[in-house]
């Protein structure tokens, strides 16, 4: 049987009436589809009573990339620029469900703003315009580019730890990736450690140091490359061994009980 994986969503205006829709890209499911070998479960934008009662049904949780950013009361930050997408209402309802995953031991992947998620959720903070800031590069997604060339195309490289399974899964220490985001790790939070770096000194990639189980977060996007990219497809393969393991234990669980 294959493991359940749990996709968040965002809240999104849809129709002539911009009616408030729960929605996750379709790249979220194709890939847990694809490469992670599960069953995709959208999670709705619920709030935070969700986390207590999806989280023991599911295998994995895979935190989606968005435009909206991170709501900056949760880290003590200053107000966004004015224009600046929110969704409080999916704040409000990953932000739990990450500690809850983490200290149940739920496989947790955490992709763009999932990552931003993280480090918040852990008590990190954010750096809204990245581009804005002294010495830094733009990593935000170029106007002037067709859409599908700027998710699949390689923005900059990101130089790897080298001790560590994310660099084992790339084979090398500098590796290409594409960059669509504004905002970034600040302070990096007590329980995250970084894996990645881009040239700039942005940290790209990180995991929960004391996690009982597979608690990653990556800034770029691998859910738009993995058909053509090894290294995007690897880290989903080994997030999918992570959550089959898990369904595994959890159905052994139920079965003794």
């Amino acid at each position: 049987m294959r493991p359940l994986i749990g996709i968040s969503c965002c809240v999104k205006a849809f129709g002539a009436f911009n009616t408030p829709n729960h929605a996750a890209s379709d790249s979220y499911v194709r890939v847990v589809l694809g490469p992670v070998g599960g069953i995709p479960v959208l999670l709705p934008a619920a709030g935070e009573a969700l986390a207590p009662e999806i989280l023991p049904r599911l295998d994995g949780l895979i935190l989606t990339g968005s435009r909206s950013n991170v709501w900056p009361g949760h880290y003590d930050g200053p107000a966004h620029a004015e224009g600046t997408p929110e969704d409080q209402q999916r704040d409000s309802t990953t932000l739990p469900l990450i500690r809850a995953a983490i200290q149940m031991g739920v496989p947790l992947l955490a992709i763009c703003r999932g990552m931003q998620e993280l480090n918040v959720a852990l008590g990190g903070s954010l750096d809204q315009r990245i581009q804005d800031l002294p010495g830094r590069m733009d990593h935000s997604t170029p106007s002037d580019q067709p859409i599908p060339a700027v998710r699949t195309g390689k923005a900059h490289g990101i130089r790897l730890a080298t001790q560590g399974l994310l660099h084992e899964l790339a084979g090398e220490t500098i590796v290409p990736v594409n960059s669509l985001h504004n905002q970034g790790v600040q302070k990096l939070a007590p329980r995250l450690d970084a894996m990645g770096w881009a040239p700039d000194g942005t940290v790209e990639a990180v995991k929960v140091r004391d996690a009982p189980g597979f608690a990653w977060g990556v800034q770029w996007h691998p859910e738009y490359d993995w058909e053509r990219d090894a290294f995007s497809r690897r880290i989903f393969e080994h997030f999918g061994g992570a959550c089959v393991a898990w369904s595994q234990a959890r159905y052994a669980r139920h079965a003794a009980e």
